[in-house]
C-alpha cells in the first residue's frame, strides 16, 4: 500500500463513498417511529381485555434478571426477546404449541414499550399479522394498576 492508498483509506473516502457520511441510514427513533406506524397499538386496559376475553396471547421479552427486579404479570407467556420470532413463527421447528397459525392474536411487551414494538413487527414480518405491542410496557401495566406478580426475593 502506497502511501496515496493509506491516506485515502484513513480519511474514509473510499471507492464507496464516506461511510460516515450515509444518507440512508435510520436513527433509532425512524425505525420505531416506522415500527409504531405499521401497529396499532394497545394501552394495558386494551391488551388485559384481549388476554381475558379473546384469548389474546400476552408475550414477555423481558429478560429473566429484569422480571425478577419488577414482577410479571400472570398469565403472560415468557418469551425472551432473542429467540421471539423461532418460538412464534408457526413454520418454525422451534416453535411452542401456541404458534398454532399465523392467525394468532399477540400482544408484545417489554419492560417500557421500546423494543415491543420493534418485536411485534419482526412478528409481522414472518406473518402474525396481528401482532401488536402495549403501550408503555410493563411498567405501564403496573402504573394503570392492573395486576401482576410482584418481583421474587432474593437473598
Amino acid at each position: 500500500m502506497n502511501t496515496d492508498e493509506r491516506e485515502v483509506i484513513l480519511s474514509g473516502e473510499c471507492r464507496w463513498g464516506n461511510p460516515f457520511e450515509r444518507t440512508d441510514v435510520l436513527t433509532i427513533d425512524q425505525v420505531l417511529a416506522a415500527a409504531r406506524a405499521r401497529l396499532r397499538r394497545l394501552s394495558p386496559d386494551e391488551a388485559y381485555e384481549a388476554m381475558v376475553k379473546t384469548g389474546a396471547i400476552l408475550v414477555d421479552t423481558r429478560p429473566e434478571g429484569q422480571r425478577a427486579i419488577e414482577g410479571s404479570i400472570a398469565g403472560a407467556l415468557v418469551v425472551e426477546r432473542n429467540v421471539l420470532e423461532w418460538r412464534l413463527d408457526p413454520a418454525s421447528s422451534a416453535r411452542l404449541p401456541v404458534a398454532t397459525d399465523h392467525d394468532i392474536h399477540v400482544i408484545v411487551f417489554c419492560s417500557e414499550g421500546y423494543s415491543s414494538s420493534l418485536a411485534a413487527i419482526s412478528l409481522q414480518d414472518v406473518g402474525l399479522h396481528r401482532a401488536t405491542d402495549m403501550i408503555g410496557g410493563f411498567q405501564e401495566w403496573k402504573a394503570t394498576g392492573l395486576p401482576i406478580v410482584p418481583p421474587s426475593k432474593t437473598s
